[in-house]
């Protein structure tokens, strides 16, 4: 059988379009919440009503998010049985708990303190709603954890032993399965790209909300305080989770290089062992031959990178493939995962990444004083000193045409990092599924014919890009329509029970 056509390829195709996809909410889910959770914090400890509508605004975006979220990732997990039943059956026992644990603690804890804070509003006191929606936050963090141990297991297997009656992988201690090294980097990691990513989300809203405000020339209302108070929210987010995403990066990276190798050397494309080893900025090699025809690189820059010294041995592609090859059998080509992949997968996440910090670092200095902002808007000599008038004739058309624009395509630069960085963490892996324990190719359901993976391929990638519609249409016109300014504070005691005598029972 052609292997394009293989039930295997087809399997992961459609696991990667899924997982990729659905990738594409948790950050936001994760950092929505938080944010959310500390704009009605600030409501109810100020009683200002900018963060009232702010609270509500970003609050309905993360709603109609989570709900997306939560389809694309029940859908995921049935893949398992589905594509990967061999993979269940010898990793049930430990894959499984984690995800136990998600579902069991993380995703009620979810699912009952969101319902609470929808609908009770008008119901609980400010700050038992105010509490719903920091539980709600927990939640999301958490089932990021729970998650986050079942997929380091597969990068790097503790806590286990296999059966030698079944053949099976049989969990020996949870603990290390949920606290190991390759986990707490893991979460850390992910976590800072998520509030990246909602800091960038805020970032592109709030600059479009200004930058239209300043095209009409209307000076700032209610409505532009709101998105004023959003955008250095966003940005402080921005510039701080990026900082943490490059540290924890590192911090993630050091324990590839020790776990990992082969996927670091893919990263490189160091295809021969090197001390000192160079960063490769560019190349262009022969896959086949193991080697590199063009390559730009830095000298000392991996080593440093792997070690914290400019010095040290980074271990090659074919220095690998050979070790792996003799420890398991086979070809040592088997044990090369897609070079280009890997290599620029890690680079487009880098890149992405460091372009939204960037632009979060660069924003927060430029609005570190309100002027900053209110360039563009209209005012008068009456309104402000001359100085200010002047910086606003030079510096006004090119904040409204040039920043605004940024921070609106800002918007989306997170997402794409994000992306990039699971392919490059999956496709690195190769051909393992559990490194060094199980391959991908053992992995997948022995019963499922090609036709069936092409069709339900076919069916789900094209019931993702209907989602994808609506999703992309609902966030747009809410983004679009903003906050609802006219939309009152709801008081601490409900309305329904304001006129009413208190009575109190003994």
């Amino acid at each position: 059988m052609d292997l394009a056509l293989a039930p295997e390829t087809m399997a992961r195709w459609q696991f990667g379009i899924t997982t990729v996809y659905h990738f594409l909410f948790v950050p936001l889910t994760i950092s929505l919440a938080a944010v959310t959770a500390g704009l009605e914090t600030a409501w109810v400890r100020t009683g200002k009503e900018k963060y009232f509508h702010a609270t509500k605004f970003w609050g309905k975006l993360f709603l109609i998010n989570i709900a997306l979220g939560v389809v694309t990732g029940i859908v995921q997990e049935f893949q398992f049985g589905m594509n990967w039943s061999d993979y269940s059956r010898f990793v049930g026992d430990v894959f499984g708990a984690p995800l136990a644990f998600e579902a069991l603690i993380a995703f009620f804890l979810e699912s009952t303190f969101i319902g609470l804070w929808i609908f009770g509003w008008d119901k609980l006191p400010k700050k038992v709603h105010c509490a719903c929606i920091w539980l709600v936050s927990l939640g999301t963090i958490l089932s990021s954890y729970f998650i986050l141990a079942a997929n380091s297991w597969m990068q790097h297997p503790v806590g286990y032993a296999v059966d030698s009656a079944t053949g099976k992988a049989r969990l020996t201690d949870l603990w290390s399965v949920l606290t190991q090294q390759t986990v707490l980097v893991n979460v850390g990691h992910t976590l800072s790209a998520s509030f990246l990513t909602g800091g960038a989300f805020v970032v592109g809203i709030a600059s479009f909300h200004l930058w239209r405000a300043s095209r009409a020339r209307r000076g700032p209302d209610a409505r532009t305080a709101v998105m004023r108070t959003s955008l250095r929210l966003g940005l402080t987010l921005a510039a701080a989770a990026g900082l943490a995403t490059a540290i924890s990066g590192d911090s993630l990276g050091q324990v590839m290089f020790e776990q990992q190798p082969m996927k670091m050397a893919a990263a490189e494309a160091l295809w021969d062992t090197r001390a000192p080893a160079p960063f490769s900025v560019f190349a262009v090699g022969d896959v086949g031959e193991g080697r590199n025809d063009v390559a730009v690189e830095v000298p000392g820059v991996l080593s440093f990178l792997a070690h914290h010294n400019v010095t040290g041995a980074v271990p090659g592609i074919n220095d690998i493939a050979r070790q792996e090859a003799a420890r398991y059998g086979g070809s040592p080509q088997d044990y090369i995962p897609s070079i280009f992949m890997t290599f620029w997968g890690f680079r487009l996440m880098i890149g992405f990444g460091m372009v939204s910090f960037a632009a979060g670092a660069a924003g927060l200095w430029l609005t570190r004083t309100r002027r900053w902002i209110d360039v563009g808007f209209r005012t008068t000599e009456s309104d402000v000193p001359r100085l200010m008038l002047t910086r606003r004739r030079e510096l006004g058309p090119f904040l409204t045409k040039w920043a605004w624009r940024a921070g609106v395509l800002t918007l989306g630069f997170p997402l794409v990092a994000n992306s990039f960085g699971w392919i490059f963490t999956e496709m690195g892996r190769q051909p393992w599924a559990v490194n060094g324990l199980f391959k991908t190719a053992d992995a997948v359901s022995p019963g499922v014919s090609t036709t069936s993976v092409v069709i339900s391929l076919t069916v789900f990638t094209l019931l993702y890009a209907a989602l994808a519609v609506v999703e992309v249409r609902l966030l747009v016109r809410y983004a679009k329509a903003g906050p609802h300014m006219d939309e009152a504070p709801p008081d601490s005691v409900p309305p329904q029970d304001a006129d009413r005598p208190q009575t109190f029972a003994y």
